[in-house]
């Protein structure tokens, strides 16, 4: 029984104690997650203030409320590990509890058990007794130390005992603090569910109200995706474009230095047979042999070389600018200092008005107020400006990666120009939809389009 019990107490202090190691980085983590949510939603309720009192039913409306019920549902589920962890502490503090309570009562029955014998044997062997029974001097002085030692080590037990009792006690307040921070989060989460249920009943209302103009939907719709199209299609051939001018300068630099090892060795071999007509007196060392042709074994085939992984990583200048952007990565600014994310890369879809609106966002659409300057996010190369729909669009060359600013009332730079990292490259303009401003910002690694959201600062 007393091994059981051994066995069980050595469990629970390895559970606790593994569990103790753990750092306490999930419970900062999530309050840092929590903090930059609320931020978000903060912004992204101002950016539907703006738009939810139009008349005019769009799209634009529709993407920032799945914007901010996305954002609300993260928020919801974050309260939801914080729930997990207060959980996981409470059950972990009964393990702790329930550990110390088992050491205190072993303390206690060890304790009362010495002290009953003790009192039993009061009279035989009181301390003057036990001392001058001694057989020696030396053995008097052992027993001396040994009660001495006996005394030590029960002030020692009551110590430990008042301790356990002291710690528990303590660990029992902090489990009622524990349980009063999961009450306070259980109705926050109960609260920021109700305002998620709204929102949603405010997103089947602008729907039905869309449905009802059908036909101006339909042209919104259109008019986005064939913008959409342009866009991508634009940029794309931009990027094509310095790739096989990339390519092409890099097949010209092949040559150069060809001819110019050619050149080379006919000059060394110009050389050598100038220096042997110098010099009549050199003979052949064996006349009959001179008159047989010389056989020479041919010059061995110089290989192809293989072509580049990427044309855009050759020269030093772009072996550089693709090092210190990489180098970046999660910490490059944003293009706007005032920016929400409406729509987040890759495919989208827009449930609940006819038949689903489907899109492809090659980049992120930010919501920002019109005006707004748009910034290069790192040094580079202007290598297109170009519009679509009247608005301009901007392309930078990183080396090989590229960064496209788009819907933009104009342009501060040209082709060719050389751009600062933070430079204002120009404004943004106004939605088309909404009225308010937006900007789409893309980023490519040569011909691939990424999230660009990885490489931007948190």
């Amino acid at each position: 029984m007393q091994k059981k019990a051994l066995s069980l107490l050595l469990f629970f202090s390895a559970v606790f104690s593994l569990a103790s190691a753990q750092p306490l980085t999930d419970k900062t983590a999530l309050e840092k997650e929590r903090q930059e949510l609320q931020k978000e939603l903060r912004e992204m309720q101002q950016a539907y203030d703006k738009v939810k009192g139009q008349t005019r039913q769009n799209l634009g409306q529709i993407t920032l409320l799945n914007r901010k019920i996305s954002l609300q549902e993260q928020y919801i589920n974050n309260i939801n590990k914080e729930v997990k962890l207060i959980d996981d502490d409470i059950y972990l503090s009964n393990l702790e509890i329930y550990r110390l309570q088992k050491q205190l009562d072993t303390l206690k029955d060890q304790y009362s058990r010495s002290v009953v014998y003790a009192y039993k044997n009061r009279a035989s062997y009181n301390y003057l007794n036990f001392i001058f029974s001694s057989t020696s001097f030396n053995d008097a002085l052992r027993r001396i130390s040994y009660l001495k030692a006996y005394r030590a080590y029960q002030q020692k037990q009551v110590k430990i005992i008042l301790e356990h009792t002291d710690l528990i006690a303590r660990r029992q307040e902090q489990q009622k603090g524990r349980k009063q921070q999961k009450q306070n989060v259980l109705v926050t989460q109960t609260s920021e569910r109700n305002v998620l249920a709204d929102q949603r009943k405010e997103k089947d209302a602008v729907i039905a109200k869309l449905r009802t103009q059908e036909k101006d939907l339909k042209q919104q719709i259109a008019t986005k995706q064939k913008r959409d199209r342009e866009l991508r299609n634009a940029v794309a051939a931009i990027v094509k474009r310095e790739i096989e001018a990339a390519r092409l300068k890099a097949e010209r630099d092949a040559k150069a230095r060809a001819a110019a090892e050619k050149a080379e060795a006919d000059r060394a071999a110009a050389a050598r047979r100038n220096a042997e007509a110098s010099n009549p007196t050199t003979k052949p060392s064996n006349p009959v042999a001179s008159n047989t042709p010389v056989k020479t074994n041919p010059a061995p085939a110089t290989p192809t070389p293989a072509a580049p992984k990427s044309y855009l990583d050759l020269n030093a200048s772009d072996v550089k600018l693709n090092s210190n952007f990489v180098a970046n990565k999660g910490q490059l600014p944003w293009p706007v200092d005032n920016g929400v994310v409406t729509i987040g890369y890759g495919p989208y879809k827009i449930e609940g008005i006819g038949p689903d609106v489907r899109g492809e966002n090659p980049g992120v659409t930010m919501a920002t107020p019109v005006g707004s300057a748009v910034k290069a996010i790192f040094q580079g190369e202007v290598v297109g400006v170009f519009t679509v729909d009247d608005k301009a669009n901007i392309t930078i060359r990183h080396g090989k990666y590229f960064t496209t600013y788009c819907n933009l009332s104009g342009a501060t730079v040209s082709k060719g120009s050389q751009v600062s990292s933070g430079q204002v490259i120009g404004r943004a303009a106004a939605d088309e939809e909404t009225g308010d401003g937006k900007i789409d910002f893309i980023l490519m690694i040569e011909s691939r389009t990424v999230d660009p959201r990885a490489w931007l600062r948190r």
